[in-house]
């Protein structure tokens, strides 16, 4: 079960009280899931293969459930990977597809409202203040975003804000944007830098020390070409429908241990 510091509950009560029963009833019945975050064994080339021996040997996330209903069993397979070393903090993923498209290319456009993407939110210092959030879509177009506050508690979103020193990549298994070959899917590679996320870890350390442990959730909305229906699978359920409830994110604990050793 959740749980939730006293000053966290009482903004929620004070700012957004219609969500109120919703919130607390996710965070009293559902616990996050947790992941042991290792360092990387040797040189990470972000290039979307995950062929390297940190990524061979991290070991995979369950496989990604339905954002509300814990017990709903998505139709496609979703999982990631998690490593870090001294200037970045990684994720990799795989997603089972059999129909890779995506059509945004501009840096910062709205991914999430147009295109099937993978998502990634990271609230180092677990104050679900002042957190992060990537989205990326097959075609590698990235939109990265600051936001001070939730959205049900008013917050202000900050589009200008960018992962200065972000590597992303993608590689398909098929064929990008052809609906008329059946593809096996894609798989996702971010390399997140400790220097662009430091003014957000406020009293924790970043890069982390052994035994810090971060809240992270990551997404993956689906959905068709024609718009006909849209899906969230997530690492760990949110209980609600919005991804924006850090108090519900994953644990990631890291470890000075490398990876596989």
């Amino acid at each position: 079960m959740s749980s939730i510091p006293e000053e966290q509950r009482r903004q929620i009560l004070l700012e957004e009280p219609e969500r109120v029963e919703n919130i607390f009833n996710a965070i009293e019945s559902i616990t996050p899931k947790r992941y042991t975050c290792y360092r990387a064994c040797g040189p990470i080339v972000v290039d979307g293969l995950l062929d390297e021996p940190s990524w061979q040997k991290a070991p995979w996330t369950d496989l990604f459930g339905h954002l509300v209903e814990p017990e709903t069993v998505p139709f496609l397979a979703t999982r990631a990977r998690m490593l870090w070393d001294d200037e970045y903090f990684y994720v990799g993923a795989n997603l089972e597809d059999p129909d890779v498209w995506g059509t945004l290319t501009a840096r910062d456009s709205a991914i999430c409202g147009s295109d099937t993407d993978f998502e990634v939110f990271i609230d180092p210092d677990g104050d679900a203040m002042n957190y992060m959030e990537l989205e990326i879509n097959a075609l590698n177009c990235v939109w990265d975003l600051l936001l001070d506050f939730p959205h049900h508690r008013r917050g202000n979103p900050k589009n200008e804000w960018d992962f200065e020193g972000l590597k992303t990549a993608i590689q398909v298994d098929g064929t990008l944007n052809a609906p008329w070959i059946v593809d096996k899917g894609w798989t996702v590679e971010i390399a997140f830098d400790w220097k662009s996320m430091a003014p957000q870890c406020i009293g924790v350390s970043c890069p982390p020390e052994h035994g810090n442990t971060w809240r992270v959730n990551m997404s993956r909305v689906h959905r068709d070409r024609e718009q006909t229906f849209i899906h969230d699978w997530t690492w760990t359920c949110q209980g609600m429908g919005s991804m924006h409830v850090p108090e519900m994110y994953g644990f990631v604990e890291f470890s000075e241990q490398e990876v596989g050793s």
